[in-house]
């Protein structure tokens, strides 16, 4: 009696032919997908810093040409004037508010989660920033930055580089 063996199951060969494959398709897709968010991220933080640059503008157009202060021990405190309804002196504690809020929230930096401001009137990129900016603003022209993970260096929205 001669028997028919048919075998229904794979070899160990395909098996591994098919793992290498699948490893090697996983090679090529997963950094596209770490550069994906690193992009948008960018793109993020770039758009941001246009609202924020249009919106200090307008804010200096109704304060009599002057900034927002940026004090406070928080960062909610920095961005309240921005935040929040002022009067023509930027008070938020005035009875008559006359304008703002400016923004809907305190601006978040996609780059690394910060929140606080720091303000001068020298260039960002050659003075050392706390490892808490996630913002500078020049006290002098209103120009905003901001920070990438490591606070000395500034992210360049123009050519999307991190400096």
């Amino acid at each position: 009696m001669v028997r028919n063996r048919t075998n229904k199951g794979f070899t160990l060969v395909e098996i591994l032919i098919v793992v290498i494959i699948l490893g090697i398709l996983a090679a090529i897709v997963i950094p596209q997908f770490t550069n994906a968010s690193t992009d948008a991220r960018k793109n993020s933080l770039t758009s941001q810093l246009q609202t924020v640059r249009s919106q200090l503008e307008l804010y200096k157009l109704q304060h009599n040409d002057q900034l927002p202060a940026f004090a406070g021990a928080t960062a909610d405190l920095q961005w309240q004037q921005m935040t929040s309804q002022t009067d023509v002196n930027g008070s938020t504690t005035a009875t008559t508010k006359d304008f703002g809020p400016y923004l809907q929230q305190t601006p978040v930096n996609p780059l690394n989660s910060q929140m606080m401001v720091e303000k001068g009137v020298v260039d960002p990129a050659a003075t050392g920033h706390p490892a808490t900016t996630g913002f500078y603003v020049n006290t002098t022209n209103g120009k905003v930055w901001a920070t990438n993970q490591t606070p000395t260096i500034l992210f360049n929205e123009t050519t999307g580089d991190i400096q």
